[in-house]
């Protein structure tokens, strides 16, 4: 089976460079949207998923690191990494207090940046994997993501993939707000009003799977999301 393509979003105004940019890394099997300012990067991150963004700082519109603070509301974990014509100290260490995972100035090689690009997502793919084996106690049930299973007594319910994904963001974020845009943009893909309605059935079947312990409940936080209050 073929491996499914790493998608990059690529945010850069120099129509040349973009696209020498955006040919090399297709050529290097990443699957790359361009676009040449920071508001149409935006629309392009809340439509699609992507497993990467590579910004210029310098943009119309919206800047790099305005768009950045954008997408880290939407998804705090995607990688981030800062192209720049500016050296100065101050803007690289704006850069990483927005949660950068590199920042490379202008010129620069290409091939540096396939090797960068190439060693965060593999250290991000291996985050992941760690997390795929985390299990949680959530009151009188266990939940096991890798496997799918909640378990209760000596019953198993075993879940579908989407239940599975949804339930295992609100456990990583037990009693804590999980934001409505962030779960439909990981597990949708995109927060459009049909995903928002197909994830509001998939809370409801999950409130009945955990029914059997009152203390268990998944809240609904009216314009922002859900909390699964659990002991």
């Amino acid at each position: 089976m073929e491996d499914k393509k790493s998608k990059i979003l690529l945010c850069e105004d120099d129509a040349n460079l973009g696209m020498v940019l955006k040919n090399y890394l297709e050529l290097n099997d990443y699957d790359v949207t361009l676009e040449r300012d920071g508001r149409l990067g935006l629309a392009a991150f809340q439509r699609e998923k992507f497993d990467i963004c590579l910004l210029d700082v310098m943009m119309p519109n919206m800047d790099g690191f305005t768009l950045a603070e954008e997408i880290r509301d939407v998804d705090p974990d995607i990688p981030l990494f800062f192209l720049s014509a500016k050296t100065m100290k101050e803007d690289i260490i704006q850069g990483y207090k927005l949660g950068a995972d590199d920042y490379i100035t202008k010129p620069f090689d290409s091939e540096v940046l396939l090797l960068k690009i190439k060693a965060i997502l593999k250290r991000n793919e291996e985050e992941n994997r760690v997390s795929d084996n985390v299990e949680f106690d959530l009151g009188k049930y266990h939940f096991n993501p890798k496997l799918r299973e909640l378990k209760h007594d000596e019953l198993t319910q075993t879940l579908s993939p989407k239940e599975n994904e949804l339930l295992k963001m609100l456990a990583e974020h037990k009693n804590d707000l999980l934001p409505r845009e962030r779960a439909l943009k990981k597990i949708w893909g995109s927060d459009t009003y049909f995903n928002g309605r197909s994830m509001d059935v998939y809370i409801a079947k999950l409130r009945k799977y955990l029914k059997d312990d009152p203390n268990i409940e998944i809240v609904n936080i009216h314009g922002n999301g859900f909390r699964l209050v659990a002991p």
